[in-house]
């Protein structure tokens, strides 16, 4: 008799409170295995320094990086930093002179070279940090000496004066062409980037050590940096965090990158291992652009 009253209670159930869940997102480990989220915060924590890699119009990934600071500022304090690829180098003294007051949040936003879609996903984070005094950190090369690589090689930033030169990392910046990442791209650029072609990953790896240079500058034990950038500049264990090591062979370094899939019940081969934590997001994901 019990069984008969359970089996007509569920089909009194509506039909749509039976679908199934549909999560916007999974987060895997590196060797594949779906884990919470309260095991990323964890690592986290337990870090020097966190990559936080992301596809730039995936307002999931910018939502849990959000989320991801202000858990680790709950954790450190004071204690922690945040930076980002989306800011130039050349713009950290108008980020020091807005966090100190000294200019209005219009005469930042008119005078900085902000990306287009900060006010949605970046904007959050740089206010983040204002709010709690943090110190925010623009790492990027200035695009114009990125521009000034892929037309002249690294010989280049030779020429920059000594006040130039403080945007960059010490120079020669250190290059490896047999590293996968960058030999990928001159493959990619093969026969679409003209005689320039064979300066395109040296154009990234400008990036990758500048960013590298400056996170260094502004880290030190005791501190946990978390750093945003696209994926590509720190997936497979590459890019920037090949750089640190030059820097700071000691730290420990964590890895996040974002993916899209079909399916979130596990993750797809070709995902696996690139990076510590793989936050997977369902590609039918509206995009901020």
């Amino acid at each position: 008799m019990n069984r008969i009253f359970i089996l007509f209670s569920i089909l009194l159930i509506p039909p749509m409170l039976m679908a199934q869940d549909k999560p916007a997102y999974q987060l895997f480990n590196k060797e594949g295995k779906s884990v919470k989220y309260k095991k990323l915060l964890s690592a986290a924590s337990e870090a020097d320094i966190i990559f936080f890699g992301e596809q730039h119009n995936n307002p999931i990934a910018h939502w849990l990086q959000l989320e991801l600071a202000k858990g680790l500022y709950e954790d450190k304090g004071g204690a922690l930093v945040l930076g980002a690829e989306m800011f130039e180098a050349d713009n950290q003294l108008l980020i020091d002179e807005y966090f100190a007051g000294a200019i209005t949040t219009k005469a930042f936003e008119e005078e900085a070279r902000l990306w287009k879609n900060y006010a949605t996903d970046y904007k959050p984070l740089l206010e983040l940090a204002r709010e709690k005094s943090l110190r925010f950190v623009a790492t990027n090369i200035p695009r114009r000496y990125a521009n000034l690589v892929f037309r002249q090689g690294f010989e280049g930033l030779d020429s920059l004066s000594a006040h130039g030169k403080r945007f960059i990392p010490p120079l020669p910046i250190a290059y490896d062409s047999e590293l996968p990442g960058y030999k990928g791209m001159l493959e990619m650029m093969a026969g679409h980037g003209g005689e320039n072609s064979e300066n395109f990953p040296k154009s990234q790896a400008a990036k990758d050590a500048t960013m590298a240079h400056f996170i260094s500058e502004n880290w030190e034990a005791g501190k946990t940096f978390i750093h945003f950038n696209g994926s590509y500049h720190s997936e497979n264990f590459e890019g920037i965090l090949w750089h640190l090591r030059q820097y700071e062979p000691e730290a420990t370094l964590l890895t996040i990158t974002t993916v899209e899939q079909a399916e979130l019940d596990q993750l797809e081969e070709e995902h696996a291992g690139k990076a510590d934590f793989i936050l997977v997001v369902d590609e039918d994901m509206t995009k901020t652009y």
